[in-house]
């Protein structure tokens, strides 16, 4: 059964279960991993993480035949998909605004995410369950080139998981364009720019699968925009965009299956209620 989640810390390739040794096959010695049901549904799990590996194999390999196709024709070329242009545009538009952000005392950040400019002003919007995470800690910001600024947080809003940063002048993040309330269409294409993983500056894309969900965000159940765009821990605050390069949402939540990973349905708060939410904190906190 789906169990919906919020995309908090980040789990990094680094992770190793307990149950598996250190050439990735199960071990026997684990209480309960004998030759019966336990042993085969180790077995399946493997074979299923051996397709997933597959899949990730020959998806990278079709995106490197583009990027080589770029320079010269080649047969990588013939067969990699092509990439709509509006997409690419709206990406090169977009990653320039979006932001890590990292909570934490020191060097160490304790909870990470991203954000994005939403004005001239520098205000950077991000998930407030990030912050809560991060135990009010310290918060930096780094941008798209790798500078980094300490953030102000202009103020916070549990109950829609949003909260609203401010970073000095000098750093001079370019705004996004938000898309028109109620203007996104089941069907669209679009983008999810953050930082899963810790990975800045990814992109990845696909359709909103539905509006007005009914699901969790924050303290209370919204309506939300509903995307197969993958989407990871630490994307929690980076923007959804159209392939106009607009905001429809900020992605939020992921359903998972026991837990684990993204399956292809992530949930974003719709522009309307971040815009009302992001006016109400930054006309309060200035």
């Amino acid at each position: 059964m789906a169990v919906q989640t919020g995309l908090g810390e980040p789990r990094g390739p680094w992770f190793v279960s307990p149950e598996l040794g250190p050439d990735g096959r199960p071990r026997w010695d684990v209480p309960g991993a004998g030759e019966g049901p336990s042993r085969r549904r180790w077995r399946g799990r493997l074979l299923t993480a051996a397709a997933v590996v597959a899949l990730s194999t020959v998806s990278g390999a079709a995106a490197g035949g583009w990027v080589a196709g770029r320079d010269g024709a080649g047969p990588s070329a013939a067969s990699a998909a092509p990439v709509p242009a509006e997409l690419v545009t709206a990406a090169q538009k977009t990653v320039p605004g979006v932001v890590s952000v990292m909570v934490g005392a020191g060097a160490a950040s304790s909870a990470s995410g991203s954000g994005f400019a939403i004005d001239n002003q520098q205000h950077i919007i991000t998930n407030d369950h990030i912050l809560a995470k991060g135990g009010d800690g310290e918060v930096t910001v780094e941008l798209s080139d790798g500078r980094r600024y300490a953030a102000e947080v202009v103020g916070r809003e549990p109950g829609s998981d949003l909260a609203v940063l401010r970073v000095p002048a000098v750093a001079g993040l370019a705004p996004l364009p938000l898309a028109k309330p109620r203007s996104t269409k089941v069907g669209e294409p679009v983008l999810a720019v953050g930082s899963p993983l810790g990975l800045a500056g990814t992109v990845t894309a696909g359709i909103v699968s539905a509006l007005d969900r009914q699901v969790r965000l924050g303290t209370t159940r919204r309506s939300a925009v509903q995307t197969d765009a993958s989407i990871n821990p630490g994307n929690s605050g980076g923007p959804l965009v159209n392939a106009r390069g607009e905001v429809v949402g900020v992605n939020t939540a992921i359903a998972t299956i026991d837990g684990n990973g993204s399956i292809g349905i992530g949930f974003a708060i719709p522009i309307e209620q971040v815009q009302q939410t992001a006016d109400t904190i930054i006309g309060k906190g200035g």
